[in-house]
């Protein structure tokens, strides 16, 4: 296996590329053997991955491979047949999707799944609704406290838009957003719950390679500005090969390999998983 790892990281007894800056500190994501049947297929077996605090970890595999299926798993949306999910340490099995997401993981969607009919900055305050302290007698009589948190809601909101470069849409309706657009808002909306580590469902799909070279530059400064982690499934590997860190590859729901690039680059499992044998083999 190749040593080529990225520059100003160090290598721990684990498939995790660490910066140095978190040497010694503990994973944000543990997954253990997981698997799921539905009735008599089974959709995920043995799945291990881990995360450690601010690393971009890819997950990658030809369609149908189980990709969102596992996503599902790690944010409540699926129970697991078998294995564990821990996030920041807890294990996160019987618990619902809220209290997943109360753990510190938080998601975009394959499909885009904004609030369409609301504001651009109502849909990030959706995302922090974990986070607005305010009683329902506040709320109920708009007492002097719902308006202060409205006011750090709404300052907290624009900071998150301005950060994607959103700021200026912040009163357009969602729906009425380009689509490469409405990508970053889910973003946007997925850092308004101040989460520890980032699921993103194939952010660049229906981004030109313009927008897809900018999405590179915006998931780098999102793990180091809120020193959180990323994992994220994506079918161009350009995006996959230049913003990851690690890289893990699905088929048939089952792990065929992980490792930085260059050594998934070379693997010859994972380069016939894509193109198959040639006759003869």
């Amino acid at each position: 296996m190749s040593n080529q790892y990225p520059k100003n990281t160090v290598q721990v007894p684990t498939f995790n590329t660490y910066r140095e800056s978190d040497a010694g500190k503990p994973l944000v994501l543990d997954v253990r053997n997981l698997g799921i049947d539905f009735g008599g297929l089974t959709a995920v077996d043995s799945f291990s991955v881990s995360l450690g605090p601010t690393e971009i970890c890819g997950l990658i595999g030809p369609n149908g491979a189980g990709k969102t299926t596992i996503f599902n798993l790690l944010t409540g949306v699926y129970q697991p047949t078998r294995g564990s999910v821990l996030i920041n340490g807890i294990d996160t099995k019987g618990m619902s999707t809220h209290k997943v997401t109360k753990l510190g993981i938080a998601r975009t969607f394959q499909n885009i799944r904004l609030f369409t009919d609301m504001s651009v900055l109502d849909n990030v305050k959706v995302g922090m609704h974990n986070q607005i302290k305010c009683s329902f007698a506040s709320s109920l009589f708009r007492l002097p406290g719902y308006f202060a948190a409205e006011k750090r809601a709404n300052a907290r909101a624009m900071e998150l838009l301005d950060f994607m470069g959103l700021a200026d849409l912040a009163d357009q309706k969602a729906g009425s957003l380009p689509y490469g657009v409405q990508r970053r808002l889910e973003i946007v909306r997925a850092l308004a719950t101040n989460p520890s580590i980032i699921l993103l469902d194939e952010p660049a799909a229906g981004m030109n390679p313009s927008e897809t070279t900018e999405l590179m530059h915006q998931i780098r400064r999102i793990r180091d500005t809120f020193h959180i982690a990323i994992f994220l499934i994506e079918h161009d590997m350009n995006l996959v090969m230049n913003v990851c860190e690690t890289i893990a590859v699905l088929n048939y729901g089952r792990l065929i390999a992980k490792g930085t690039p260059e050594e998934i680059r070379q693997n010859p499992t994972v380069i016939e998983a894509y193109l198959g044998k040639e006759d003869g083999q």
